[in-house]
Protein backbone atom coordinates (compact mmCIF):
# COMPACT_ATOMS: atom_id res chain seq x y z
CA UNK A 1 0.00 0.00 0.00
CA UNK A 2 3.04 2.24 0.11
CA UNK A 3 2.68 5.08 -2.39
CA UNK A 4 -0.92 4.15 -3.22
CA UNK A 5 -2.31 7.49 -4.41
CA UNK A 6 -5.90 6.26 -4.62
CA UNK A 7 -5.84 5.00 -1.04
CA UNK A 8 -4.20 8.21 0.12
CA UNK A 9 -6.82 10.35 -1.61
CA UNK A 10 -9.61 8.27 -0.08
CA UNK A 11 -8.07 8.64 3.37
CA UNK A 12 -7.66 12.40 2.94
CA UNK A 13 -11.27 12.87 1.83
CA UNK A 14 -12.44 10.70 4.72
CA UNK A 15 -10.20 12.76 6.99
CA UNK A 16 -11.77 16.00 5.79
CA UNK A 17 -15.23 14.65 6.60
CA UNK A 18 -13.93 13.35 9.92
CA UNK A 19 -12.72 16.81 10.86
CA UNK A 20 -16.10 18.34 10.07
CA UNK A 21 -17.86 15.62 12.05
CA UNK A 22 -15.53 16.04 15.00
CA UNK A 23 -16.02 19.82 15.08
CA UNK A 24 -19.79 19.27 15.05
CA UNK A 25 -19.51 16.73 17.89
CA UNK A 26 -17.44 19.07 20.04
CA UNK A 27 -19.93 21.89 19.44
CA UNK A 28 -22.89 19.62 20.25
CA UNK A 29 -21.54 18.59 23.66
CA UNK A 30 -19.99 21.95 24.56
CA UNK A 31 -22.82 23.60 26.51
CA UNK A 32 -24.43 20.39 27.86
CA UNK A 33 -21.09 19.36 29.37
CA UNK A 34 -20.59 22.78 30.96
CA UNK A 35 -24.12 22.68 32.38
CA UNK A 36 -23.58 19.12 33.64
CA UNK A 37 -20.37 20.08 35.43
CA UNK A 38 -22.04 23.08 37.09
CA UNK A 39 -25.05 20.98 38.15
CA UNK A 40 -22.63 18.41 39.61
CA UNK A 41 -21.10 21.10 41.79
CA UNK A 42 -17.88 21.43 39.77
CA UNK A 43 -18.02 24.91 38.22
CA UNK A 44 -14.20 24.80 38.02
CA UNK A 45 -14.40 21.91 35.57
CA UNK A 46 -17.19 23.71 33.72
CA UNK A 47 -14.84 26.66 33.16
CA UNK A 48 -12.10 24.24 32.09
CA UNK A 49 -14.41 22.69 29.49
CA UNK A 50 -15.47 26.15 28.34
CA UNK A 51 -11.85 27.03 27.59
CA UNK A 52 -10.45 23.71 26.35
CA UNK A 53 -13.31 22.53 24.14
CA UNK A 54 -13.16 25.82 22.24
CA UNK A 55 -9.41 25.40 21.66
CA UNK A 56 -9.92 21.81 20.52
CA UNK A 57 -12.61 22.95 18.10
CA UNK A 58 -10.24 25.49 16.56
CA UNK A 59 -7.55 22.85 16.17
CA UNK A 60 -10.02 20.39 14.67
CA UNK A 61 -11.10 22.76 11.92
CA UNK A 62 -7.45 23.56 11.20
CA UNK A 63 -6.87 19.81 10.90
CA UNK A 64 -9.79 19.53 8.48
CA UNK A 65 -8.20 22.25 6.34
CA UNK A 66 -4.91 20.31 6.35
CA UNK A 67 -6.78 17.19 5.24
CA UNK A 68 -8.06 19.27 2.32
CA UNK A 69 -4.46 20.18 1.51
CA UNK A 70 -3.55 16.48 1.69
CA UNK A 71 -6.41 15.56 -0.67
CA UNK A 72 -5.21 18.19 -3.14
CA UNK A 73 -1.70 16.80 -2.89
CA UNK A 74 -2.81 13.23 -3.59
CA UNK A 75 -4.95 14.40 -6.50
CA UNK A 76 -1.89 16.15 -7.97
CA UNK A 77 0.43 13.21 -7.16
CA UNK A 78 2.55 15.27 -4.80
CA UNK A 79 5.01 13.36 -2.55
CA UNK A 80 4.20 15.54 0.46
CA UNK A 81 0.50 14.69 0.55
CA UNK A 82 0.78 11.86 3.09
CA UNK A 83 2.75 14.03 5.52
CA UNK A 84 0.08 16.73 5.80
CA UNK A 85 -2.55 14.05 6.20
CA UNK A 86 -0.50 12.66 9.08
CA UNK A 87 -0.28 16.12 10.67
CA UNK A 88 -4.05 16.48 10.47
CA UNK A 89 -4.65 13.01 11.91
CA UNK A 90 -2.25 13.78 14.76
CA UNK A 91 -4.36 16.82 15.60
CA UNK A 92 -7.52 14.70 15.52
CA UNK A 93 -5.99 12.16 17.90
CA UNK A 94 -5.82 14.89 20.54
CA UNK A 95 -9.02 16.76 19.79
CA UNK A 96 -11.11 13.58 19.68
CA UNK A 97 -9.64 11.99 22.81
CA UNK A 98 -10.03 14.62 25.51
CA UNK A 99 -13.74 15.38 24.83
CA UNK A 100 -14.51 11.74 25.69
CA UNK A 101 -13.79 12.30 29.39
CA UNK A 102 -15.76 15.36 30.66
CA UNK A 103 -19.23 14.38 29.35
CA UNK A 104 -18.77 10.77 30.49
CA UNK A 105 -17.97 11.99 34.00
CA UNK A 106 -21.44 13.57 34.28
CA UNK A 107 -23.35 10.74 32.61
CA UNK A 108 -23.57 12.27 29.14
CA UNK A 109 -22.73 10.54 25.83
CA UNK A 110 -19.19 10.83 24.47
CA UNK A 111 -19.72 10.97 20.69
CA UNK A 112 -16.04 11.62 19.93
CA UNK A 113 -15.00 8.15 21.16
CA UNK A 114 -15.59 6.38 17.82
CA UNK A 115 -14.15 9.42 16.04
CA UNK A 116 -10.94 8.92 18.00
CA UNK A 117 -10.77 5.37 16.62
CA UNK A 118 -11.27 6.75 13.12
CA UNK A 119 -8.49 9.29 13.71
CA UNK A 120 -6.16 6.44 14.67
CA UNK A 121 -7.03 4.60 11.44
CA UNK A 122 -6.31 7.75 9.44
CA UNK A 123 -2.98 8.24 11.24
CA UNK A 124 -1.70 4.73 10.62
CA UNK A 125 -3.13 4.74 7.09
CA UNK A 126 -1.26 7.91 6.14
CA UNK A 127 1.99 6.51 7.52
CA UNK A 128 1.55 3.29 5.55
CA UNK A 129 0.88 5.21 2.35
CA UNK A 130 3.90 7.38 3.08
CA UNK A 131 6.09 4.32 3.56
CA UNK A 132 7.28 5.20 7.06
CA UNK A 133 9.57 2.60 8.65
CA UNK A 134 7.91 0.56 11.39
CA UNK A 135 10.49 1.63 13.99
CA UNK A 136 9.67 5.26 13.32
CA UNK A 137 5.96 4.49 13.49
CA UNK A 138 6.44 2.78 16.86
CA UNK A 139 8.49 5.65 18.28
CA UNK A 140 6.09 8.32 17.07
CA UNK A 141 3.12 6.37 18.42
CA UNK A 142 4.64 6.35 21.91
CA UNK A 143 5.53 10.02 21.50
CA UNK A 144 1.88 10.56 20.54
CA UNK A 145 0.82 9.12 23.88
CA UNK A 146 3.16 11.58 25.61
CA UNK A 147 1.69 14.38 23.47
CA UNK A 148 -1.89 13.64 24.56
CA UNK A 149 -1.06 12.99 28.23
CA UNK A 150 1.10 16.12 28.51
CA UNK A 151 -1.70 18.22 27.05
CA UNK A 152 -4.10 16.74 29.60
CA UNK A 153 -1.77 17.72 32.45
CA UNK A 154 -2.09 21.28 31.25
CA UNK A 155 -5.88 20.94 31.18
CA UNK A 156 -6.02 19.56 34.72
CA UNK A 157 -3.90 22.45 35.98
CA UNK A 158 -6.70 24.86 35.01
CA UNK A 159 -9.14 23.04 37.28
CA UNK A 160 -6.63 22.63 40.13
CA UNK A 161 -5.78 26.34 39.93
CA UNK A 162 -9.40 27.16 40.75
CA UNK A 163 -9.95 24.64 43.55
CA UNK A 164 -6.74 24.08 45.56
CA UNK A 165 -6.46 26.83 48.19
CA UNK A 166 -2.77 26.31 49.07
CA UNK A 167 -0.95 29.52 48.00
CA UNK A 168 2.23 27.75 46.94
CA UNK A 169 0.42 25.09 44.90
CA UNK A 170 -1.70 27.84 43.37
CA UNK A 171 1.54 29.29 42.07
CA UNK A 172 2.80 25.88 40.92
CA UNK A 173 -0.32 25.34 38.81
CA UNK A 174 0.03 28.82 37.30
CA UNK A 175 3.71 28.36 36.49
CA UNK A 176 3.43 24.88 34.97
CA UNK A 177 0.15 25.07 33.04
CA UNK A 178 1.51 26.40 29.75
CA UNK A 179 4.72 24.40 30.16
CA UNK A 180 2.63 21.27 29.67
CA UNK A 181 0.88 22.67 26.61
CA UNK A 182 4.18 23.80 25.12
CA UNK A 183 5.52 20.33 25.86
CA UNK A 184 2.56 18.76 24.05
CA UNK A 185 3.23 21.00 21.05
CA UNK A 186 6.90 20.00 21.14
CA UNK A 187 5.92 16.30 21.08
CA UNK A 188 3.70 16.93 18.06
CA UNK A 189 6.51 18.65 16.16
CA UNK A 190 8.91 15.88 17.25
CA UNK A 191 6.57 13.34 15.62
CA UNK A 192 6.60 15.27 12.37
CA UNK A 193 10.37 15.83 12.45
CA UNK A 194 10.97 12.11 13.09
CA UNK A 195 8.77 11.08 10.17
CA UNK A 196 10.53 13.57 7.90
CA UNK A 197 13.95 12.39 9.18
CA UNK A 198 15.04 15.87 10.24
CA UNK A 199 18.43 16.10 11.92
CA UNK A 200 17.00 18.28 14.70
CA UNK A 201 14.45 15.64 15.75
CA UNK A 202 16.74 14.33 18.49
CA UNK A 203 17.31 17.61 20.38
CA UNK A 204 13.64 18.44 19.95
CA UNK A 205 12.68 15.08 21.48
CA UNK A 206 14.96 15.74 24.44
CA UNK A 207 13.35 19.16 24.86
CA UNK A 208 9.82 17.71 24.67
CA UNK A 209 10.65 15.02 27.24
CA UNK A 210 12.13 17.57 29.64
CA UNK A 211 9.07 19.81 29.23
CA UNK A 212 6.77 16.90 30.10
CA UNK A 213 8.88 16.18 33.16
CA UNK A 214 9.26 19.79 34.31
CA UNK A 215 5.56 20.47 33.84
CA UNK A 216 4.21 17.16 35.13
CA UNK A 217 6.36 16.02 38.03
CA UNK A 218 5.66 19.06 40.27
CA UNK A 219 1.93 18.49 39.78
CA UNK A 220 2.08 14.74 40.27
CA UNK A 221 4.35 14.76 43.31
CA UNK A 222 2.32 17.51 45.00
CA UNK A 223 -0.86 15.49 44.40
CA UNK A 224 0.71 12.37 45.93
CA UNK A 225 1.81 14.32 49.00
CA UNK A 226 -1.48 16.17 49.33
CA UNK A 227 -3.92 13.32 48.63
CA UNK A 228 -1.86 10.27 49.58
CA UNK A 229 -2.53 8.38 46.36
CA UNK A 230 -1.20 7.98 42.83
CA UNK A 231 -1.78 11.08 40.73
CA UNK A 232 -2.99 11.04 37.14
CA UNK A 233 -0.57 13.92 36.60
CA UNK A 234 2.27 11.37 36.69
CA UNK A 235 1.84 9.24 33.51
CA UNK A 236 2.92 12.10 31.24
CA UNK A 237 6.23 12.92 33.00
CA UNK A 238 6.96 9.23 33.58
CA UNK A 239 6.45 8.49 29.89
CA UNK A 240 8.54 11.55 29.06
CA UNK A 241 11.33 10.24 31.29
CA UNK A 242 11.20 6.85 29.56
CA UNK A 243 11.38 8.46 26.13
CA UNK A 244 14.25 10.69 27.26
CA UNK A 245 16.24 7.63 28.33
CA UNK A 246 15.54 5.92 24.99
CA UNK A 247 16.50 8.99 22.96
CA UNK A 248 19.80 9.28 24.82
CA UNK A 249 20.66 5.61 24.33
CA UNK A 250 22.61 4.50 21.22
CA UNK A 251 19.52 2.80 19.73
CA UNK A 252 17.44 5.97 19.95
CA UNK A 253 20.19 8.18 18.59
CA UNK A 254 20.85 5.77 15.73
CA UNK A 255 17.19 5.69 14.73
CA UNK A 256 16.81 9.46 14.64
CA UNK A 257 20.16 10.14 13.04
CA UNK A 258 19.66 7.58 10.28
CA UNK A 259 18.84 9.39 7.04
CA UNK A 260 17.65 6.40 5.06
CA UNK A 261 15.18 6.76 2.23
CA UNK A 262 11.61 5.44 2.38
Amino acid sequence: MKGNRTLGLALALLGLLTGLLLAYQIASIYQPTIDGKVAEGRPDEGITVQIVFAILGWLTLAGAALMGVSAYGFARRQPWAWFWGTVAATIYMLTAFFPIIPPASVGLPSPTAPTFGLAAVLWFGMLIVGGAAWKRIALTFVAGLAYVLTFMDGVASISRYQTVPDPFLHGVYAVTQMVNWWGAAAWAVFIFATLKRKEWALPLGVFAALMSMLGGFPLGVSDVLRLGRFSMFLPAPLLGAGLLIYLLLPAGRALLEKQDAG
